[in-house]
């Protein structure tokens, strides 16, 4: 089968969906289809598979900040690229996403799925609904990564969504040699924004032993005032942004890794790279993340902005190897249900759908 996956967010940058997007491409190939990826890239595409459709401009949306694509040029490539490749079928993920999704459902020319990632609200559903609900109904298959986009994108759009999960490349993750770390290492890696916690979990380390150590990975608007918080503090070392495989190494060889965000995650995909990565979690308790990771047993999920919980639950992982365990043997059983592979395998169930509803 010939399969085309629209991002519309940058794929040279860091991104949840961006790394669904190319990590599905890659398991579809390797089932022997031809699968090739389209979006906005700024930089060399990240591999010979992507068809680059210009550059992105940082978009506000969702608590933050979206590498999308508008622009007319972007969309004139996205037409040629789509009459060119004459795929039998067409993903596109985030579908309403100003950019080539859009531009995929306005000038459709093979049968189409749609997954819809965002979780909460969104004011372009509003201002925008009679246009959004006319594009929906030109996919012929609608997904949703978790019941909370499930819920977002029914109530706003209309229409019937399969739940279907984020995949994880859990041999990939396995097969990474750790970059071990000095003593008690905590690992956070994120956009540098105020949803994602970190401001959160950089107070909470005021409250840990001296011996404990934080990588934080990622970098945004907030990176210069996050540093000055914690200036002079040996035990934090800042990574900047780093490559998945650097990503995958760190988890490896962290001690806990923490995710304290605020809101906004619909899919936890990171939660089950550390599974995958054999490392315990301590994370906020919301939809996105408690969907994924079942709290206690996989996890240990604390209240949102709450540092000295956030302290707390940090040690006792740190602190008690036994339960560290606990939380590893459960959470790498609980990866193993999200692989990649068994993602593409049902994808390529609904791929055959969408062909056959659309009579192409």
């Amino acid at each position: 089968m010939r399969i085309g996956i629209i991002s519309p967010y940058s794929l040279s940058l860091p991104g949840g969906v961006q790394a669904q997007v190319l990590a599905l491409a890659r398991a579809l190939r390797d089932k022997g289809h031809d699968a090739r990826v389209l979006g906005p890239c700024d930089g060399p595409p990240p591999d010979s598979s992507v068809t680059p459709l210009g550059n992105s401009i940082p978009t506000a949306a969702n608590g933050s900040v979206a590498p999308i694509a508008p622009d007319p040029s972007a969309q004139l490539r996205t037409i040629r690229a789509l009459r060119d490749e004459e795929f039998d079928v067409v993903h596109l993920h985030e579908p309403m996403a100003p950019g080539p999704t859009m531009t995929a459902m306005v000038f459709k020319e093979s049968p189409l799925v749609g997954t819809f990632h965002a979780a909460g609200t969104s004011q372009a559903y509003v201002w925008l609904n009679p246009v959004v609900r006319w594009l929906r109904r030109r996919l012929d298959v609608c997904t949703a990564v978790s019941e909370d986009a499930r819920a977002m994108a029914k109530e706003a759009l209309g229409g019937e969504y399969i739940v279907l999960f984020n995949g994880i490349e859990v041999d990939r993750i396995e097969r990474t040699v750790p970059i071990e770390a000095d003593g008690p290492t905590i690992f956070f890696v994120g956009r540098h924004e105020p949803r994602k916690g970190l401001e959160v979990l950089l107070h909470a380390m005021a409250l840990l032993p001296a011996n404990v150590r934080l990588w934080v990975a990622g970098d945004g608007p907030d990176t210069a005032r996050l540093m000055s918080i914690v200036a002079g503090d040996p035990r934090i070392e800042w990574l900047g942004r780093i490559s998945d495989e650097e990503k995958f190494a760190r988890l490896r060889g962290a001690t806990v890794f923490c995710a304290p965000s605020l809101r906004g995650e619909s899919f936890g995909v990171v939660l089950l790279e550390a599974m995958a990565a054999h490392t315990p979690i301590v994370a906020s308790n919301l939809h996105g993340y408690a969907n994924v990771a079942r709290a206690g047993r996989d996890a240990v999920l604390v209240d949102p902005d709450d540092s000295p919980a956030l302290a707390a639950a940090l040690a006792s992982v740190i602190g008690d190897h036994d339960f560290a365990s606990r939380l590893v043997a459960s959470g790498i059983e609980r990866a193993g249900g999200y692989s990649m592979t068994a993602l593409a395998d049902l994808y390529l169930d609904l791929y055959e759908e969408a062909i056959a509803k659309s009579g192409a």
